[in-house]
């Protein structure tokens, strides 16, 4: 069975679709990706925390949202901060690195 693994940032625009397309191959998980703002490209849904698993976000401030917006929906998932500012393009180098790092430091 697949770990269900959701990847947030603020407009699911670069960061968090990035994450979802390195893992998407990836035969341990299932991934999605969302963004926290109205003007997301796929807006995160209380569906979409329900079904994670493990919830993965770019910033400490996108943790802080997520609580706030679906604190019934959370329940005890894990949520864990990958601290990558917004200064990077769909599948920059630096940023696949990055999400690399950070998601098999707790996955790995």
């Amino acid at each position: 069975m697949r770990e269900k693994l959701l990847f947030v940032c603020r407009r699911n625009q670069w960061r968090s679709p990035t994450a979802e397309k390195i893992y998407a191959r990836d035969p341990r998980f299932a991934v999605r990706s969302a963004g926290l703002s109205s003007s997301a490209v796929r807006r995160l849904g209380a569906s979409d925390v329900a079904w994670a698993e493990r919830i993965f976000v770019m910033e400490s401030e996108h943790k802080s949202q997520l609580r706030a917006a679906f604190r019934d929906s959370l329940g005890p998932r894990s949520v864990h901060v990958l601290e990558i500012p917004d200064e990077y393009g769909f599948m920059d180098p630096e940023l696949v690195e990055l999400i690399r790092a950070g998601v098999e430091a707790v996955c790995g």
